[in-house]
């Protein structure tokens, strides 16, 4: 069973290239196009691009988020959803090795479903 809520904060309704953007905005509960320029400004003080983990990791950092990083005794058997199931309180931010989707207390926020993609870390904002 799948616990996506289909939401795209994209202005344009784009849903390819941008996911660390809508993760972090659903995530923040700020617009789209504030966390886009937030996070070039990020980049560019790094020299890196927007999307790169450093980039977008460093920001979340910053503005107070923890980085965990994920078992991997079993690194194919546990998925966003099994991720959700075992948070179903509190908003992370969950990376795969190709995909940033937002947590919000057990459910995904996402424009497809990636509940099947393998997550390797998280960032999770203290209450």
């Amino acid at each position: 069973m799948s616990n996506l809520e289909k939401v795209n904060p994209n202005p344009k309704g784009k849903n390819v290239g941008d996911c660390v953007v809508r993760a972090i905005c659903l995530a923040e509960g700020v617009e789209w196009e504030r966390i886009y320029l937030d996070l070039c400004l990020q980049g560019y003080m790094m020299n890196d691009m927007p999307s790169s983990n450093d980039v977008w990791g460093t920001y979340l950092g910053n503005k107070g988020w923890t980085y965990h990083r994920l078992q991997d005794s079993c690194p194919f058997c546990y998925s966003v959803n099994d991720f959700c199931k075992e948070h179903n309180n509190g908003t992370f931010i969950v990376a795969t090795g190709s995909h940033v989707v937002c947590v919000k207390d057990g459910h995904y926020l996402d424009t497809w479903d990636s509940g099947e993609k393998i997550p390797l870390f998280y960032f999770e904002k203290e209450q």
